[in-house]
Protein backbone atom coordinates (compact mmCIF):
# COMPACT_ATOMS: atom_id res chain seq x y z
CA UNK A 1 0.00 0.00 0.00
CA UNK A 2 1.07 3.58 -0.49
CA UNK A 3 3.42 5.19 1.97
CA UNK A 4 1.42 8.39 1.48
CA UNK A 5 -2.04 8.21 3.01
CA UNK A 6 -4.77 8.82 0.47
CA UNK A 7 -6.98 11.53 1.90
CA UNK A 8 -8.21 14.98 0.86
CA UNK A 9 -5.30 17.43 0.91
CA UNK A 10 -5.10 21.14 1.48
CA UNK A 11 -3.18 23.10 -1.14
CA UNK A 12 -0.25 23.36 1.26
CA UNK A 13 -0.18 19.60 1.83
CA UNK A 14 -0.47 18.97 -1.90
CA UNK A 15 2.53 21.16 -2.69
CA UNK A 16 4.48 19.66 0.21
CA UNK A 17 3.88 16.17 -1.16
CA UNK A 18 4.92 17.34 -4.61
CA UNK A 19 8.31 18.59 -3.44
CA UNK A 20 8.77 15.64 -1.07
CA UNK A 21 8.13 13.12 -3.85
CA UNK A 22 10.42 15.06 -6.19
CA UNK A 23 13.19 15.29 -3.61
CA UNK A 24 13.06 11.62 -2.60
CA UNK A 25 13.08 10.46 -6.24
CA UNK A 26 15.19 13.24 -7.71
CA UNK A 27 17.33 11.03 -9.96
CA UNK A 28 14.27 9.24 -11.33
CA UNK A 29 12.37 12.41 -12.27
CA UNK A 30 15.44 14.24 -13.56
CA UNK A 31 16.27 11.22 -15.72
CA UNK A 32 12.74 11.07 -17.14
CA UNK A 33 12.87 14.79 -17.92
CA UNK A 34 16.48 15.03 -19.10
CA UNK A 35 16.92 12.00 -21.35
CA UNK A 36 14.31 13.00 -23.97
CA UNK A 37 15.33 16.65 -23.86
CA UNK A 38 18.97 15.76 -24.46
CA UNK A 39 17.87 15.07 -28.04
CA UNK A 40 16.41 18.58 -28.21
CA UNK A 41 19.61 20.10 -26.85
CA UNK A 42 21.75 18.08 -29.27
CA UNK A 43 19.61 19.27 -32.17
CA UNK A 44 19.82 22.89 -31.07
CA UNK A 45 23.60 22.75 -30.70
CA UNK A 46 24.01 21.02 -34.06
CA UNK A 47 21.80 23.63 -35.66
CA UNK A 48 23.99 26.33 -34.17
CA UNK A 49 27.16 24.60 -35.35
CA UNK A 50 25.82 24.29 -38.88
CA UNK A 51 24.88 27.94 -39.09
CA UNK A 52 27.05 29.48 -41.82
CA UNK A 53 25.65 32.96 -42.00
CA UNK A 54 27.35 35.78 -40.21
CA UNK A 55 24.97 38.18 -38.53
CA UNK A 56 26.08 41.67 -37.60
CA UNK A 57 24.27 44.61 -36.16
CA UNK A 58 23.92 47.48 -38.61
CA UNK A 59 24.81 50.72 -36.79
CA UNK A 60 22.33 52.83 -38.72
CA UNK A 61 19.24 50.65 -38.44
CA UNK A 62 20.06 48.52 -35.36
CA UNK A 63 18.75 45.44 -37.18
CA UNK A 64 20.44 42.21 -38.09
CA UNK A 65 21.60 41.82 -41.67
CA UNK A 66 22.65 38.46 -43.08
CA UNK A 67 25.72 38.41 -45.32
CA UNK A 68 25.09 35.32 -47.42
CA UNK A 69 26.94 34.46 -50.58
CA UNK A 70 24.02 32.72 -52.24
CA UNK A 71 20.28 32.12 -52.12
CA UNK A 72 18.42 29.14 -53.53
CA UNK A 73 15.07 27.43 -53.17
CA UNK A 74 16.92 24.31 -52.08
CA UNK A 75 18.44 26.23 -49.20
CA UNK A 76 15.03 27.51 -48.11
CA UNK A 77 13.55 24.01 -48.26
CA UNK A 78 16.51 22.74 -46.26
CA UNK A 79 15.86 25.31 -43.53
CA UNK A 80 12.15 24.44 -43.45
CA UNK A 81 12.97 20.74 -43.26
CA UNK A 82 15.41 21.40 -40.44
CA UNK A 83 12.70 23.29 -38.53
CA UNK A 84 10.17 20.50 -39.06
CA UNK A 85 12.64 17.93 -37.74
CA UNK A 86 13.26 20.16 -34.72
CA UNK A 87 9.54 20.42 -33.95
CA UNK A 88 9.11 16.65 -34.22
CA UNK A 89 12.05 16.02 -31.89
CA UNK A 90 10.70 18.52 -29.36
CA UNK A 91 7.17 17.07 -29.43
CA UNK A 92 8.44 13.51 -28.92
CA UNK A 93 10.70 14.62 -26.07
CA UNK A 94 7.85 16.53 -24.43
CA UNK A 95 5.44 13.60 -24.67
CA UNK A 96 7.94 11.12 -23.23
CA UNK A 97 8.90 13.42 -20.35
CA UNK A 98 5.28 14.26 -19.48
CA UNK A 99 3.94 10.74 -19.83
CA UNK A 100 6.89 9.14 -18.09
CA UNK A 101 6.59 11.49 -15.14
CA UNK A 102 2.84 10.84 -14.76
CA UNK A 103 3.33 7.07 -14.80
CA UNK A 104 6.21 7.35 -12.32
CA UNK A 105 4.12 9.47 -9.95
CA UNK A 106 1.27 6.97 -10.20
CA UNK A 107 3.50 4.07 -9.22
CA UNK A 108 5.33 5.88 -6.43
CA UNK A 109 2.23 7.55 -5.00
CA UNK A 110 0.50 4.18 -4.76
CA UNK A 111 3.48 2.56 -3.06
CA UNK A 112 5.14 0.71 -5.94
CA UNK A 113 8.71 1.06 -7.18
CA UNK A 114 9.46 2.06 -10.76
CA UNK A 115 12.38 2.96 -13.01
CA UNK A 116 13.08 5.35 -15.85
CA UNK A 117 12.94 2.52 -18.38
CA UNK A 118 9.61 1.22 -17.07
CA UNK A 119 8.09 4.69 -17.18
CA UNK A 120 9.23 5.26 -20.77
CA UNK A 121 8.05 1.77 -21.71
CA UNK A 122 4.49 2.58 -20.65
CA UNK A 123 4.54 5.83 -22.63
CA UNK A 124 5.51 4.19 -25.93
CA UNK A 125 2.08 2.67 -26.47
CA UNK A 126 0.33 5.94 -25.58
CA UNK A 127 2.27 8.39 -27.74
CA UNK A 128 -0.37 8.94 -30.43
CA UNK A 129 -3.23 9.32 -27.96
CA UNK A 130 -1.15 11.56 -25.72
CA UNK A 131 -0.20 13.74 -28.68
CA UNK A 132 -3.84 14.44 -29.49
CA UNK A 133 -4.65 15.06 -25.82
CA UNK A 134 -1.93 17.72 -25.67
CA UNK A 135 -2.92 19.09 -29.10
CA UNK A 136 -6.58 19.55 -28.21
CA UNK A 137 -5.63 20.95 -24.82
CA UNK A 138 -3.42 23.59 -26.46
CA UNK A 139 -6.12 24.27 -29.05
CA UNK A 140 -8.74 24.94 -26.37
CA UNK A 141 -6.32 27.12 -24.41
CA UNK A 142 -5.35 29.05 -27.54
CA UNK A 143 -8.97 29.79 -28.40
CA UNK A 144 -9.66 30.73 -24.78
CA UNK A 145 -6.77 33.19 -24.70
CA UNK A 146 -8.22 34.88 -27.78
CA UNK A 147 -11.04 35.97 -25.47
CA UNK A 148 -8.56 37.81 -23.23
CA UNK A 149 -6.29 36.49 -20.49
CA UNK A 150 -8.75 35.55 -17.74
CA UNK A 151 -10.76 32.97 -19.77
CA UNK A 152 -7.49 31.41 -20.90
CA UNK A 153 -6.17 31.13 -17.35
CA UNK A 154 -9.49 29.69 -16.18
CA UNK A 155 -9.44 27.01 -18.88
CA UNK A 156 -5.81 26.18 -18.06
CA UNK A 157 -6.89 25.57 -14.46
CA UNK A 158 -9.84 23.41 -15.46
CA UNK A 159 -7.81 21.28 -17.90
CA UNK A 160 -4.69 20.86 -15.77
CA UNK A 161 -5.31 17.15 -15.04
CA UNK A 162 -6.25 16.05 -18.57
CA UNK A 163 -2.90 14.29 -19.14
CA UNK A 164 -3.06 12.17 -15.93
CA UNK A 165 -6.69 11.36 -16.71
CA UNK A 166 -5.84 10.30 -20.25
CA UNK A 167 -2.90 8.09 -19.27
CA UNK A 168 -4.20 6.55 -16.06
CA UNK A 169 -7.76 5.96 -17.24
CA UNK A 170 -7.05 5.15 -20.91
CA UNK A 171 -9.25 7.99 -22.14
CA UNK A 172 -9.27 9.55 -25.58
CA UNK A 173 -8.44 13.21 -26.23
CA UNK A 174 -11.96 14.65 -25.92
CA UNK A 175 -12.92 12.38 -23.03
CA UNK A 176 -9.78 13.31 -21.10
CA UNK A 177 -10.54 17.02 -21.44
CA UNK A 178 -14.12 16.46 -20.30
CA UNK A 179 -12.86 14.31 -17.43
CA UNK A 180 -10.48 17.04 -16.30
CA UNK A 181 -13.25 19.62 -16.52
CA UNK A 182 -15.46 17.43 -14.35
CA UNK A 183 -12.82 16.68 -11.73
CA UNK A 184 -11.68 20.28 -11.33
CA UNK A 185 -15.18 21.67 -10.83
CA UNK A 186 -15.08 23.96 -7.76
CA UNK A 187 -11.28 23.46 -7.61
CA UNK A 188 -10.05 25.95 -10.20
CA UNK A 189 -8.59 28.15 -7.45
CA UNK A 190 -6.36 25.35 -6.18
CA UNK A 191 -5.24 24.58 -9.72
CA UNK A 192 -4.44 28.27 -10.22
CA UNK A 193 -2.12 28.28 -7.20
CA UNK A 194 -0.28 25.23 -8.59
CA UNK A 195 0.17 26.91 -11.97
CA UNK A 196 1.18 30.21 -10.37
CA UNK A 197 3.89 28.54 -8.28
CA UNK A 198 5.19 26.76 -11.37
CA UNK A 199 5.38 30.02 -13.36
CA UNK A 200 7.23 31.77 -10.53
CA UNK A 201 9.77 28.94 -10.21
CA UNK A 202 10.14 28.72 -13.99
CA UNK A 203 10.94 32.42 -14.42
CA UNK A 204 13.31 32.31 -11.48
CA UNK A 205 15.19 29.41 -13.07
CA UNK A 206 15.32 31.17 -16.44
CA UNK A 207 16.69 34.26 -14.72
CA UNK A 208 19.35 32.11 -13.08
CA UNK A 209 20.34 29.75 -15.91
CA UNK A 210 19.66 31.59 -19.17
CA UNK A 211 19.38 35.35 -18.68
CA UNK A 212 23.09 35.95 -17.91
CA UNK A 213 24.04 34.38 -21.24
CA UNK A 214 21.42 36.48 -23.04
CA UNK A 215 23.03 39.60 -21.61
CA UNK A 216 26.45 38.32 -22.70
CA UNK A 217 25.11 37.84 -26.25
CA UNK A 218 24.00 41.46 -26.41
CA UNK A 219 27.34 42.67 -25.14
CA UNK A 220 29.21 40.61 -27.76
CA UNK A 221 26.93 41.33 -30.69
CA UNK A 222 29.76 42.45 -33.00
CA UNK A 223 31.78 39.27 -32.42
CA UNK A 224 30.04 36.35 -34.20
CA UNK A 225 32.28 33.76 -32.58
CA UNK A 226 31.46 34.96 -29.08
CA UNK A 227 27.77 35.24 -29.96
CA UNK A 228 27.72 31.59 -30.97
CA UNK A 229 29.52 30.54 -27.80
CA UNK A 230 27.15 32.49 -25.54
CA UNK A 231 24.16 31.22 -27.52
CA UNK A 232 25.29 27.63 -27.00
CA UNK A 233 25.69 28.27 -23.27
CA UNK A 234 22.25 29.89 -23.15
CA UNK A 235 20.74 26.80 -24.76
CA UNK A 236 22.46 24.61 -22.18
CA UNK A 237 21.16 26.89 -19.43
CA UNK A 238 17.63 26.70 -20.83
CA UNK A 239 17.96 22.92 -20.93
CA UNK A 240 18.95 22.84 -17.25
CA UNK A 241 16.08 25.16 -16.33
CA UNK A 242 13.53 23.09 -18.24
CA UNK A 243 14.76 19.76 -16.90
CA UNK A 244 14.75 20.93 -13.29
CA UNK A 245 11.44 22.82 -13.23
CA UNK A 246 9.09 20.97 -15.60
CA UNK A 247 8.72 17.86 -13.38
CA UNK A 248 7.34 20.05 -10.58
CA UNK A 249 4.20 20.94 -12.53
CA UNK A 250 3.70 17.39 -13.83
CA UNK A 251 4.13 15.83 -10.38
CA UNK A 252 1.79 18.38 -8.81
CA UNK A 253 -0.82 17.80 -11.53
CA UNK A 254 -0.70 14.03 -11.04
CA UNK A 255 -1.03 14.32 -7.25
CA UNK A 256 -3.82 16.86 -7.75
CA UNK A 257 -5.57 14.33 -9.99
CA UNK A 258 -5.44 11.66 -7.27
CA UNK A 259 -6.59 14.17 -4.66
CA UNK A 260 -9.62 15.13 -6.76
CA UNK A 261 -10.56 11.47 -7.17
CA UNK A 262 -10.25 10.93 -3.44
CA UNK A 263 -12.45 13.96 -2.76
CA UNK A 264 -15.12 13.28 -5.37
CA UNK A 265 -15.08 9.54 -6.05
CA UNK A 266 -13.81 7.95 -2.84
CA UNK A 267 -10.76 6.67 -4.69
CA UNK A 268 -9.19 5.71 -1.38
CA UNK A 269 -12.10 3.35 -0.66
CA UNK A 270 -11.94 1.93 -4.19
CA UNK A 271 -8.25 1.25 -3.66
CA UNK A 272 -8.90 -0.44 -0.33
CA UNK A 273 -11.54 -2.71 -1.90
CA UNK A 274 -9.51 -3.54 -5.03
CA UNK A 275 -5.83 -2.59 -4.62
CA UNK A 276 -4.81 -4.39 -7.84
CA UNK A 277 -7.07 -2.30 -10.08
CA UNK A 278 -6.18 1.33 -9.44
CA UNK A 279 -5.80 2.65 -12.96
CA UNK A 280 -9.24 1.89 -14.33
CA UNK A 281 -11.68 4.66 -15.25
CA UNK A 282 -13.71 5.86 -12.32
CA UNK A 283 -17.23 4.42 -12.37
CA UNK A 284 -20.04 6.81 -13.22
CA UNK A 285 -21.76 5.90 -9.96
CA UNK A 286 -18.65 6.76 -7.89
CA UNK A 287 -20.70 8.87 -5.50
CA UNK A 288 -23.11 5.99 -4.99
CA UNK A 289 -20.20 3.64 -4.30
CA UNK A 290 -18.78 6.07 -1.76
CA UNK A 291 -22.11 6.37 0.06
CA UNK A 292 -22.72 2.64 0.01
CA UNK A 293 -19.21 1.93 1.33
CA UNK A 294 -19.64 4.44 4.15
CA UNK A 295 -22.93 2.83 5.20
CA UNK A 296 -21.37 -0.63 5.13
CA UNK A 297 -18.46 0.53 7.27
CA UNK A 298 -20.84 2.16 9.73
CA UNK A 299 -22.96 -0.99 9.96
CA UNK A 300 -19.88 -3.05 10.68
Amino acid sequence: MSTLDLRPLSIGELLDRTFSLYRRNFVLFIGISAIPHLLVLAFQLSQLALTTRDFTLAPASTQFQARATGFSMGGVLGVIGFLVVGVIIYVIAYLFSQGGTVFAVSELYLGRATTIGQSFGRVRGELVSLFFVVFFNLLVLGVSFLFFIIPGIYMACRLCVCVPAALLENLGPIDSLQRSFTLTKDNAGRAFLILLLYVVILYASIFLFALPFGIAIQSSIHDPGMVRMWTALMQVGSFCSNVLVTPILTIASAIFYFDLRVRKEAFDLQLMMNPQDVGVPAPRNATRISTSSSRTAAAC
